[in-house]
């Protein structure tokens, strides 16, 4: 090669057969308007587009595919790739869009028949140095290594890796020109071309280090001892065509495909008409609004499907002005005050609501016009702001005032912030948050996706604003000029949400009612109940913190013992080791890659018949209840209160559930006697008990109300045990007559079924034989044929609308109901049967968080409600108001609502937690 032709210009080469498919891994729920998949399509445009700003003066660019069929590799070793799945039915829809999108963006393709895109790729790279031409390669597979020299360099788009020279060093250990002899030795599991067995990267690098080359190591194989000395021995046959498989080829016959190289790879001009009519099939709307925006075609040739209910979305002009004066100030406060609707929202220290310090507020009473008032801004020379205090104070009597309407966007936060301070936000009468939430459960939520979906807008970002990483600003270092952009953004694009969203959920009765009547007053109440908080006892964390460490050492000695050496039980691999190899136990199932799995349902299913496994599985419980909760629940108690205050997410769960984190209180273990003592922790003060009140069997009653089956309404309705009931159903025998071992098989089907359990399921939770319980279950639905026609009907409705409801009007959309994949549309049929049962449950609860603190406040009690979790809420009550409480708490969840059946809310007392429940 003459490398000292001048190296100035560029060609761009992208592995497009590895990106899409990890493009498709990325983003495999996202979908079209149409319905159709389009993560991988989406991933694909945007690394290519991430390319070209990243090199804009390259000249040369292809995206090389492989091609179907066999290639050289496939003859010389009959198992090359033979592991890989085919490929899903979702990501080969997607393939000709993606042709398609790439071509319009300007991009030449390749694909070769009989040569695979590596081969491809290292043809051109090596082709394009004798040009005078550099090479960047973007690419996610490590293969490619082997090329990088000064004038090759490769680049992962999806994780920012460059590699260089050096780079590759620093990566594996040795330089591109040993990549090859590294890969042998270690194998390369992607394209199932086996290494020396138990030979990893670190005695890769070594021996090549030590003996230079794969050669050098042939040579010294004698010399190298212990069982990867025999390994390597054992391989020394394999070793020269697993260095053929892996050594990509650099002198294929393109001459079929191209023409010179580089001319026939020149750039391309974007088809702008193909790209607009491409980025509208697909749902790809900021793409479109930006191609419009930078070629200024007329707004009719581009017009967005946009906004989700399909209206123009014509942007409004913008007014922002900074609060820097009491007489704007005081302009503002005329406004707000007059406004039918004011939309409000804060600028913070923290996203940590119980922490965080106001910054700043903004304002907005109309589309395009608001304000942003700074009140703590600190940076060198920040002008003169209004003092946090007289802002507050002066818009206190507006931000108490429940005749004041305002909007926001999760004012569950902002209220918090305004706590800190020692202000009550009241006058909450709407949310884009939740309107969002309510409409369209299955999607994000946040301003940015919303602005994007409902506006055809794209917003500043956070990011846009701070930065990221290390090196992001706090808000209050934010100049101020900057900041106004920002957060008046934030408010205007709340209000106009507000106004595009909020009539498509009035006009509907049941999502009305969802939204009005449950999740707004929803919302209000559990920033009462995260700002009660729970009373934590660290001392008795920090002791069974011991004794868990204690426990779990013993069982290592036993493991020990069992495996007949020491292990790490946290590593997979040493157990694998222990169990397939030297043990023999049978595998379950494999890994991806091929490995016997140790996960734990693997465990479980072993620890029926063998103690090692069964030993692992306690080890792995413990070691999580340590680290979880008796580690670290104690780090997180508020030194002034002495209390723990969780974050209740309340637009996550598609189901309508709550959603407990930071920390999350709602998946303390109850089945053992490790888990239950934790929730000893959970204390009430002196003079004082926690109350625990949850329904009981309450999906099972929302099934009998859906289904109007006779047998299970009448079951429910003379209080009879449905267990029993549905034991003597199945077994055809009197209900004083059934046996527990019977109750407990009914126990399973009941709750199985409503979760969408099969036969094999059932078969497996019960112990017994498949045609066995394929019996139980057409026993029961002959017995209980309304549950039957239940779910029938609900899969057919749930295909028919892309949704189901619960009794209350929620939809829970299931976006996968006509999945072509098999798996994820069974997967989208249970969900349908269960859904409505689970979503009209996370619906009750929260009618009876709404009553018992309407009760409470109407009554003036100290009572506080501390916790939701699940069907369950849990109270902390002076003992003077116990017995109120005792007789009240109950009364108010049971008449939340009425269906077909009653409902029965059941009560206890302690000391604790785990007492009370």
């Amino acid at each position: 090669m003459n490398y000292r032709i001048p190296m100035n210009k560029t060609l761009l080469l992208v592995d497009g057969s590895s990106y899409l498919y990890r493009a498709f891994h990325a983003m495999p729920d996202l979908r079209g308007p149409e319905g159709a998949p389009t993560g991988a399509i989406y991933g694909m445009i945007n690394m290519l587009r991430r390319l070209r700003k990243d090199y804009p003066d390259a000249e040369y660019m292809a995206c090389v595919f492989d091609a179907k069929g066999k290639t050289f590799r496939d003859d010389l070793y009959a198992e090359y790739k033979a592991q890989r799945a085919s490929m899903p039915d979702d990501l080969v829809r997607q393939i000709e869009p993606i042709h398609e999108a790439v071509r319009a963006m300007g991009w030449p393709i390749l694909m070769v028949d009989g040569i695979e895109a590596d081969d491809v790729i290292a043809t051109l790279a090596v082709a394009a140095v004798g040009h005078g031409i550099n090479t960047v390669i973007s690419t996610g597979d490590k293969d490619l290594a082997q090329l990088v020299n000064e004038h090759v360099t490769l680049v992962n788009t999806m994780s920012g890796e460059i590699l260089d020279r050096d780079g590759v060093l620093a990566k594996f250990g040795v330089p591109p020109e040993r990549i090859v002899d590294y890969l042998t030795l270690v194998g390369d599991t992607v394209d199932n071309v086996p290494g020396v067995e138990k030979v990893g990267p670190k005695t890769a690098v070594k021996w090549l280090t030590q003996y230079g080359t794969l050669d050098g190591i042939v040579a010294h194989a004698a010399e190298i001892k212990g069982v990867v000395g025999e390994n390597l021995r054992r391989a020394l046959d394999w070793l020269p065509q697993a260095k053929v498989l892996i050594t990509v080829k650099t002198d294929c016959d393109l001459s079929a495909h191209m023409t010179e190289i580089p001319e026939s790879l020149t750039q391309k001009t974007e088809d702008i008409e193909a790209m607009v009519a491409f980025f509208k099939r697909n749902g790809f709307k900021s793409w479109l609004r930006e191609l419009t925006e930078k070629t200024e075609m007329p707004a009719s040739a581009t017009a967005p499907q946009g906004a989700l209910f399909g209206e123009d979305t014509p942007e409004v002009e913008k007014h922002y002005e900074t609060v820097w004066t009491e007489a704007n100030l005081d302009r503002w406060l005329q406004k707000i005050n007059a406004a039918e609707l004011t939309a409000i929202d804060t600028e913070t220290t923290s996203l940590e609501p119980m922490q965080a310090q106001l910054v700043g507020i903004s304002l907005c009473c109309e589309p395009g016009v608001a304000a942003y008032i700074p009140v703590a801004h600190r940076y060198q020379d920040v002008p003169l702001q209004l003092s946090r205090a007289s802002v507050l104070e002066k818009l206190r009597s507006w931000l108490e005032d429940d005749s004041k309407p305002k909007v926001g966007q999760n004012l569950k936060y902002d209220s918090h912030i305004f706590a800190n301070h020692g202000v009550t936000l009241r006058g909450i009468v709407h949310d884009t948050l939740l309107q969002s939430y309510v409409f369209e459960s299955h999607r994000s939520h946040d301003m940015d996706s919303l602005a994007l979906r409902h506006l055809n807008r794209k917003t500043m970002t956070f990011q846009d604003v701070c930065g990221k990483g290390a090196s992001q600003l706090c808000f209050d270092q934010v100049d101020i000029a900057r900041a106004t952009e920002y957060a008046a953004e934030d408010a205007d694009i709340t209000l106009q949400l507000h106004q595009r969203m909020f009539p498509h959920v009035a006009e509907d009765a049941g999502l009305s009612f969802v939204y009005e009547k449950i999740e707004l007053p929803t919302a209000v109440v559990l920033q009462k109940v995260e700002r009660n908080g729970v009373l934590i006892d660290p001392g008795l964390l920090a002791t069974q913190s011991h004794e868990l460490g204690k426990r779990m050492l013993e069982i290592e000695q036993q493991a020990y013992e069992l495996a007949g050496q020491p292990f790490n039980l946290g590593s997979p691999k040493q157990i694998g080791e222990i169990f397939f190899e030297k043990m023999k136990l049978p595998v379950v199932k494999k890994t991806p890659s091929g490995s016997p799995s140790t996960d734990e349902e693997v465990l479980q299913k072993l620890a029926e018949d063998y103690p090692l496994p069964k030993l692992l599985l306690e080890y792995r419980g413990l070691s999580k209840l340590k680290s979880t909760y008796t580690d670290k629940l104690p780090k997180m108690i508020d030194p002034a209160t002495g209390r723990v205050h969780t974050n209740y997410a309340q637009a996550v769960a598609v189901t309508g559930r709550l959603s407990s984190n930071d920390p999350n209180l709602q998946n303390i273990p109850i089945r053992n006697a490790e888990g239950r003592r934790i929730r000893e922790a959970f204390i009430a003060p002196p003079g004082s008990v926690i109350v625990s009140a949850d329904y009981s069997q309450i999906e099972l009653r929302i099934m009998a109300h859906i289904s109007e089956d006779e047998n299970m309404l009448r079951a429910f309705a003379e209080g009879e045990d449905i267990h029993r009931a549905t034991a003597a159903e199945i077994f055809g025998v009197a209900r004083g007559d059934v046996s527990s071992e019977q109750r407990r098989y009914a126990k399973v089907i009941n709750f199985g079924l409503i979760y969408g359990m099969s036969a094999f399921g059932l078969a497996g939770n019960l112990g017994i034989e498949r045609a066995a319980a394929q019996s139980y279950i057409e026993k029961y639905f002959y017995r209980f044929s309304g549950v039957k026609r239940y779910m029938d009907d609900t899969r057919l409705e749930a295909k028919a609308r892309g949704y189901v409801q619960t009794v209350f009007g929620r939809r829970l959309w299931l976006p996968e109901i006509n999945s072509p994949n098999g798996p994820r549309r069974q997967g989208a049929e249970r969900a349908a049967i269960n859904a409505p049962m689970q979503g009209t449950a996370a619906d009750l609860i929260k009618l009876a968080m709404i009553a018992v603190q309407d009760w409470l406040e109407a009554e003036k009690l100290q009572t506080k409600m501390i916790m939701q979790v699940h069907d369950e809420l849990v109270l902390e009550v002076p003992e003077t108001e116990l017995a109120l409480v005792r007789v009240k708490l109950p009364e108010l969840m049971r008449n939340v609502a009425q269906l077909k059946v009653p409902l029965i809310a059941e009560v206890g007392v302690g000391k604790n937690w785990d007492e009370a429940h």
